[in-house]
């Protein structure tokens, strides 16, 4: 099967392939060995990296001081 490169840099994947990987939206995308590789990834929510910063110990109102901080002009 073919798959033609846009003047975008677009390529569209032939529905007997994607079929094959019913729920995939995004891929991950390697070049190896001359070859372009895609890999069905899942893209994190927001809600996952929560979790995650909530388990180091770090509270919402340390991520908005952080933000704060790094906005602040400097002189």
């Amino acid at each position: 099967m073919l798959a033609k490169l846009t003047s975008k840099n677009q390529l569209t994947l032939p529905k007997a392939v994607i079929s094959q990987f019913p729920g995939a939206q995004y891929f991950e995308v390697k070049a190896e060995k001359g070859r372009i590789v895609l890999v069905p990834a899942k893209v994190s929510s927001m809600d996952a990296v929560w979790d995650k910063i909530e388990s180091l110990g770090v509270t919402q109102k340390d991520v908005e001081s952080a933000v704060r901080w790094a906005r602040r002009r400097r002189k």
